[in-house]
């Protein structure tokens, strides 16, 4: 698929994740998997990140977008009973502002959390998810020290206080993987077919693979709470953010 594309889909959420209204052309409909746009801002899903709401305004008339469906072409979802605009004709499409701005922050605000317990823990991903102004990160930290909960969160903190910048870059596959604890997660994620990677840098924290929405710098984060520290068997902690600001 590439990083630019997915499809006949130009990827514009990646190239800029600020846009939030576009012009576009509907190229395919799909009765069961939905609309297909030459040009589409809206982040698709994935990484643990939900997929973007919004709507496309053509001729008078609004869809509501609701989800997503990726295969050969990258599908938009429509509300239910909601009109579908035919193949070739122009429309403008618009991202829910608060729910994408939500998600970039909570986004960034997991890799701030990965890069503090990267960096004064050791530990590795296991898995995540999140939504909206909260998330779970889970960690192979079969021991964590006393007063962890309380340790991490005045440790994020104080990072996304420094509110250093969060810049993005593409790179092939080989010079990608040169560069030393890319991969945070404890199984490399990343498809043996994709020629090249995106990397996120938050300068001087963490640099990773990945392929979500962030922030331009980890103060629009504001602060988070960590909600609660699980054990998820022996070798893993799960830690439970939202944001409070």
């Amino acid at each position: 698929m590439g990083i630019s594309h997915h499809g006949r889909t130009e990827r514009l959420d990646l190239a800029d994740p600020s846009l939030r209204e576009w012009t576009c052309r509907v190229v395919h409909v799909d009765p069961e998997r939905g609309i297909v746009l030459d040009r589409s801002a809206f982040y698709p899903g994935g990484g643990g990140q939900p997929p973007d709401h919004g709507v496309l305004l053509w001729q008078g008339v609004q869809t509501r977008i609701v989800g997503t469906h990726k295969g050969d072409d990258l599908y938009l979802i429509p509300a239910e009973g909601d009109p579908v605009p035919p193949v070739g004709v122009e429309v403008r499409g618009a991202i829910e502002d608060e729910r994408r701005f939500t998600l970039m922050r909570t986004h960034s605000g997991l890799h701030v959390l990965c890069g503090v317990v990267f960096r004064d823990f050791g530990a590795l991903v296991t898995g995540g998810n999140m939504e909206p102004g909260e998330a779970r990160m889970d960690f192979n930290l079969p021991q964590p020290p006393e007063g962890f909960k309380g340790l991490l969160e005045e440790a994020v903190n104080k990072e996304l206080a420094t509110d250093r910048r969060v810049s993005v870059r593409v790179l092939p596959r080989d010079e990608a993987l040169a560069i030393p604890d890319i991969v945070r997660t404890q199984t490399n994620l990343i498809p043996p077919d994709e020629q090249e990677v995106r990397i996120v840098d938050i300068e001087g924290l963490d640099v990773q693979a990945d392929g979500g929405t962030h922030v331009a710098s980890i103060g629009q984060v504001g602060r988070i709470q960590v909600v609660k520290v699980e054990s998820k068997g022996k070798q893993n902690r799960r830690v439970r953010i939202r944001l409070v600001s």
